[in-house]
């Protein structure tokens, strides 16, 4: 039961042998009081490259008050930071690393929630790639929990580390013969069995925080929504799922996830550059050089034979190719529902309007010859490059301060946009055409732009906006002293010139659209976590633009996006040949030496 030690929260978990030390979480008021637990740790790994073991016991207290270490990676701000355009006033949030001990979990839960509350439970599954991780303070779950609360539907949000890169996701013959020496199901995956791990440590202990482990919703945004498709078509959710619902947040889906055989050259490589022939030197190099020797590489899934269904790339093509049958009932998501899950859980999915953004630079150094002279590389058809170079407008004479743009488009088209549309298809198909929730995000991020992540400014409503200063309860605020928003730097950035006068800028977005929207992201993802249908199973939510909210028909995508485009020009290319396009222009043009662009 949860009690009160002083001012701060604890809890003892009988389960776990152990009584956690909370916090009052900062955004708590009297109104919607919040707690907070911070770095739990879920789960040991045993060895580097073997899979982690859930923990079901702790030592008899556990301050829960402090963030754990993360998985070792470059020491840079997160992704969102970047994308967002924060400045140097908002200081790098600096963690330990720690390769054994970052598999540790936060969870934000109403104030004194009894065991016997049984509220759904939201389990984020953090994106970035080979770098990021669920403890930063843009996924804070406060903003949800005290929304949850106001409008009558408390959930609990549960964020968590897992690990990434190599650490997570190597795979190669060697290490399979390691791994199956101990025992181990598969090779790889690492990261994607961690997630796992945590769902089962939800699925056993989140009651004493008053979560429901009956009612779990997973999701994620970018490679962590890619992650929750895998596990949506993995074996282990075939054949005992331990969450109920999906929502899929600009997934990065890649179709051409490697099997084993060909994810080991990237190990080789590795090994030969430090010089090491077996598993256990490998093991023997420290982190912190085992990340400077892979950085550059995004390592994730691998088909190791044992992770996925054995038809599982059928539930990600488009329709023409692909003739599957659904092989289980159909599924609806009903409202506070206890009965057995079924294996198609119910799905929210869509994307963020130029998504692509997140390969700026690399796409920037593209010439309009440079793109020609690839695409025909690498369709090996004159007919098809030709069919891609047409429907994006892409030629030799393509101006070079419009041939940037026309290749992002592609770019979002073919990683992002298309994916995830077949994706939905697919999805709807094997649900006999229920249990799927289509939606846009349009909506311009509070900085300015429609990129990747910008949902996420609105979703977890934690970074600083343009408009005003952080209110009291910022996460933001909670790991640094101040945001000073004000100083000359953000001042330069938000005036122009014009007739020799400093003028104001206005916002790229005023704080009714921000308003508008973050309320009713959040108001539709807590009402899906309760199990309720998020909107109209035949419309599409859209997002913006301008603060635009509601139901629209399908036919929207018509106009939102290049919907005819795919069907004309990405459809008879295949899948495979269309997410090759993608990968090999969002690296940018090889570099030549001395040159910036070729």
């Amino acid at each position: 039961m949860p009690q009160r030690v002083g001012t701060q929260p604890v809890i003892h978990h009988s389960g776990l042998g152990t009584t956690f030390y909370g916090i009052t979480h900062a955004a708590s008021t009297p109104e919607t009081p919040i707690h907070q637990y911070r770095g739990i740790k879920y789960a040991s790994i045993p060895a580097r490259f073997r899979q982690s073991q859930l923990l079901t016991t702790l030592p008899p207290t556990t301050d829960a008050s402090r963030y754990g270490p993360i998985c070792p990676q470059l020491q840079k701000k997160c992704f969102e930071e970047e994308l967002f355009g924060l400045g140097q006033d908002v200081p790098l949030q600096v963690l330990e690393q720690n390769e054994f001990e970052c598999l540790n979990l936060n969870i934000t839960c109403p104030a004194g929630s009894p065991s016997r509350s049984r509220l759904p439970v939201m389990l984020w599954v953090h994106g970035g790639g080979d770098r990021g991780y669920g403890s930063s303070w843009v996924y804070d779950g406060g903003s949800i929990v005290r929304k949850s609360m106001l409008v009558g539907k408390p959930v609990l949000v549960v964020t968590f580390n897992f690990r990434l890169g190599l650490f997570g996701f190597a795979a190669s013959e060697l290490i399979r013969e390691d791994n199956k020496a101990a025992d181990d199901a598969g090779v790889g995956n690492y990261g994607l069995r961690d997630q796992r791990t945590a769902m089962e440590w939800c699925h056993r202990y989140i009651q004493q925080w008053g979560g429901d482990p009956t009612n779990v919703t997973l999701f994620g945004e970018s490679s962590g929504a890619a992650d929750i498709l895998c596990h949506l078509l993995s074996t282990a959710n075939d054949r005992r799922p331990l969450f109920h619902r999906a929502i899929i947040q600009s997934a990065i889906i890649d179709h051409t996830i490697p099997n084993v055989a060909s994810a080991g050259w990237h190990i080789s490589r590795v090994m030969a550059s430090l010089d090491v022939s077996t598993i256990e030197e490998l093991r023997a190099i420290s982190a912190e050089k085992l990340v400077k020797n892979s950085s550059g590489s995004t390592l994730r899934a691998v088909d190791d034979g044992t992770f996925f269904v054995p038809d599982w790339r059928l539930h990600l093509l488009p329709d023409a190719h692909s003739t599957a049958k659904p092989r289980h009932t159909s599924s609806r998501s009903r409202s506070r529902t206890r009965a057995k899950v079924p294996i198609h859980q119910p799905l929210i999915i869509g994307d963020t309007g130029s998504a692509s953004l997140v390969w700026s630079l690399p796409a920037s150094l593209w010439t309009s010859h440079a793109v020609v002279r690839r695409l025909n590389a690498i369709c090996q058809s004159v007919s098809a490059a030709s069919l891609l170079l047409g429907a994006y407008d892409i030629s030799v004479a393509t101006p070079d301060d419009e041939i940037v743009d026309r290749v992002l488009e592609l770019i979002g088209d073919t990683r992002v946009a298309w994916p995830t549309e077949c994706a939905a298809s697919r999805a709807r198909h094997h649900r006999s055409g229920g249990g799927v929730w289509r939606y846009v995000f349009d909506q311009e991020a509070p900085a300015g732009g429609v990129g990747h992540k910008a949902d996420l400014a609105y979703l977890f409503d934690n970074i600083p906006h343009p408009f005003a200063t952080p209110p009291a309860g910022s996460p933001a605020l909670d790991f640094c002293d101040s945001f000073d928003l004000d100083d000359d730097d953000e001042e330069h950035d938000r005036k122009f010139d014009s007739d020799g006068e400093d003028e104001w800028m206005e916002p790229p977005v005023d704080e009714w659209a921000y308003t508008r929207v973050r309320d009713t992201m959040q108001e539709r993802w807590i009402a899906f976590a309760h199990g309720e249908e998020p909107w109209g199973v035949d419309k599409v939510f859209v997002f913006g633009p301008e603060g635009e909210i509601g139901e629209r028909s399908c036919h929207i995508f018509e106009s939102r996006r290049r919907k005819a485009v795919w069907e004309e020009a990405l459809e008879p290319l295949g899948m495979q040949l269309v997410q090759k396009v993608g990968m090999e222009l969002s690296r940018g043009p090889p570099i030549k030496s001395g040159q910036v662009k070729y």
